[in-house]
Formats: C-alpha cells, structure tokens, sequence
C-alpha cells in the first residue's frame, strides 16, 4: 500500500478497507482476478463492516440485556413451546401486520429468551426495537408525569416498529401510571406491535391496572390483533448449589 492510499482510507475512515487491503491484494495476486472483482471485494469487505457496527448499535439502543438466539433455544427440553409458530414469528410478518405477541406462564420457561429472540431478528433486519423491563417502563412513565415529558415519552415509544414489554407481572401501580401505559398501547394499536411476556392470564390484568374498565378497552385493542403464546412446561433455569 503507498503513502497516499495509506493516508486517503485513513482520512475517509474506510478503516475496513484499510485492514484487508493487503490480503485482498495477495489474493489478487494468486488468483488473477479482476480490477472490478478487486475494487469489489474492498467495497463488500466495507460494507459488511459497516452493516455490523450498525446491527451493535441498534443492538446497544435497543437496551437488549441479553443476545439471545432461536438457534440456541433449547426447545427439546420446553415441551410448553411450539417450534414452528416461534420460528414464523421470526419471519417477522407479524410487524408488517402489526399484530402483538403476549407470552403467558410461570417464571423460568423461557418467556423472556424467545421474545428477545424475535426482537433480535428485527433488529438484525434494521427495525428499531426497544427491550423495556414493565416496572423501569412504569417508573419512567411516573417520572415524565413530574416533569411533564409523559407526551415525549409516548411518542418515542408509539414511533417503534417492536416494543418489548419484559415481566409485566403483580405491582402497585398508581392510576397515573396506568393512564399512561392505556395511553401507550392505545396509540400503538394497528401501528405497530407490541411483544409483552407476562406471569398473568389476562383476566388477571385488572388487577394490575386497577381500573377493571380500562383493561377491558386496553384488552380489546391488544388482543384485537395478536397472538397470544401460553406456556406450561417446566422451569429451564436449574437452581445451583
């Protein structure tokens, strides 16, 4: 590599360019390919670089605490699961239509790990996710009532193409909270999906929201569009010591 093609990578910040350059020109070299073929190979080599850097900060932005991957899932030892249904849901057409996913059942079977595994998916196919844990989603939703953001608030997560909604499960919310989170999944209806898992059957979510009227609307609009996983197998995490 000369001086100046040295500089000219670094200054246009083609570092992957920079990298492979001398591999690519023995190999050049040793398979007397084309100048075009070349040129090529440097640009994908690029590209490729690029497409993954910016899967990482999707990934990063996206507040996924885990990569989980359907590959890895261990789906032999989880009878409760449907292999064939979870591996539509990665197809990812439920997003065009924007049809929900809720998964329902007890802690450990594997609730958390699938659903961050469809999000995975959609983050590797450029969509903007978010992973959101439903109690820092309902202590944000409290701290935006104090300073006034609740409306910014709800934008950002209304412009999602997937919100997961992680362990929506028994908590004391206020009714502001759940005014808020109505108002969320409200503005979200028939726009785009929302992925919730969850230790609660749904007649059990008045509970939560505390308003038995507002569920049935919220409920009505959730489960309008959605697919709802129920799943009863045995816990996957094994207890140590």
């Amino acid at each position: 590599m000369t001086e100046e093609l040295d500089q000219l990578l670094r200054n246009l910040k083609l570092h992957r360019m920079h990298a492979v350059y001398d591999e690519q020109l023995r190999a050049a070299d040793q398979q007397q390919i084309t100048y075009t073929d070349f040129v090529a190979g440097l640009l994908r080599a690029q590209w490729r670089d690029r497409q993954e850097n910016a899967l990482e900060w999707r990934i990063r932005r996206a507040g996924l605490p885990e990569r989980w991957a359907l590959e890895t899932f261990p789906f032999t030892k989880q009878p409760g699961v449907n292999r064939k249904q979870i591996r539509a849901f990665a197809e990812l057409d439920f997003v065009a239509k924007h049809e929900n996913i809720v998964f329902i059942g007890p802690t450990a079977v594997g609730k958390t790990g699938l659903a961050s595994s469809i999000l995975m998916k959609a983050l590797q196919n450029g969509l903007r996710c978010q992973f959101v844990k439903a109690q820092d989603l309902f202590d944000d939703m409290y701290a935006s009532l104090a300073d006034r953001s609740t409306r910014r608030l709800v934008d950002r997560l209304t412009r999602l193409d997937i919100l997961l909604i992680d362990e929506l499960g028994y908590t004391n919310l206020k009714p502001e909270q759940a005014n808020v989170f109505f108002k969320l999944m409200e503005e979200r209806y028939r726009r785009h999906p929302t992925i919730i898992t969850t230790n609660l059957a749904y007649e059990e979510w008045a509970g939560l929201l505390g308003n038995k009227p507002m569920t049935e609307a919220l409920l009505s609009r959730l489960r309008h569009y959605c697919h709802t996983v129920r799943i009863e197998g045995p816990p996957l995490r094994e207890p140590q010591g």
